[in-house]
């Protein structure tokens, strides 16, 4: 049997008796994106000599100059956070144009790395938009900037992974586009309140991580984060609708990002 086309999409099922037609939304896709989570070996670290340690810091600079804030804003670009907590000591998240791409950044932290910064879990997603929100094209500034956004300079970061629940009636992708389209409107209006005070960008993972979503907040005030979240679960979008994962916070770093865990 050949798959479906597009003009195949549309699918009725029955709820209560009555007929609904869910339907796939068209996506944009922009940058690739990884969220790579690291820690450092501390008992190796400790262990060499400070000869050896410079030759591994002056390694790592060197990667950073060619793949961090400088790099060129067309082919991608890199940040680096310390995380809070004890879930990982770096966040490096990474915007590029091709998969290949962000290969080569994970395996060239690896490579200079002198196995001290242990990989303790990562994400892969690439930025999306839905057709709820995007107008007038994929060729609009507007789209392009939001499919391809520099990245934020913001002080701290908040990044959690989601999903969209699939029990009995809670299911988001039973419901109708059109209801999905209004349920939508009323969570980004919880969102533009915090305009100004917070900026978000959203890339999709199915197909490509064990979630279908990831959320990266970048704020001045970390505080901003727990009180949008904290609005956002009860609007019905997150409260019925929505499964989330782990939270990462964490502050940037600057060019020298390895330089609260030197023992210099």
């Amino acid at each position: 049997m050949a798959p479906p086309g597009r003009g195949d999409r549309h699918r009725k099922h029955v709820t209560g008796g009555e007929a609904l037609v869910s339907e796939p939304v068209d996506t944009l896709e922009g940058w690739y994106v990884l969220h790579d989570f690291r820690r450092l070996n501390w008992p190796a670290w400790q262990g060499l000599g400070s000869e050896a340690r410079a030759t591994a810091e002056a390694a790592w600079r060197q990667w950073w100059q060619q793949e961090g804030p400088q790099r060129s804003a067309e082919a991608g670009s890199s940040a680096a956070f310390a995380i809070v907590g004890h879930k990982a000591d770096v966040m490096f998240l990474h915007f590029r144009r091709r998969l290949d791409d962000l290969y080569e950044v994970e395996h060239g932290l690896d490579r200079v790395g002198r196995q001290l910064w242990e990989q303790v879990w990562s994400y892969l997603s690439v930025v999306e938009l839905s057709g709820y929100l995007a107008r007038g094209g994929a060729d609009h500034p507007e789209v392009q900037r939001r499919l391809f956004p520099a990245m934020p300079h913001h002080r701290y970061v908040c990044f959690y992974p989601m999903n969209k629940r699939r029990q009995g009636n809670d299911n988001w992708y039973r419901l109708s586009r059109e209801e999905r389209a209004q349920l939508m409107r009323g969570h980004g209006e919880v969102g533009r309140r915090y305009a100004g005070q917070v900026l978000q960008i959203i890339t999709g993972s199915q197909g490509l991580d064990d979630w279908e979503w990831g959320v990266t907040l970048f704020a001045d005030d970390p505080l901003v984060f727990k009180k949008l979240v904290y609005e956002m679960r009860f609007d019905e979008t997150s409260a019925r609708y929505a499964d989330f994962g782990p939270f990462w916070v964490g502050m940037r770093l600057d060019d020298e990002w390895w330089q609260p865990w030197s023992l210099r």
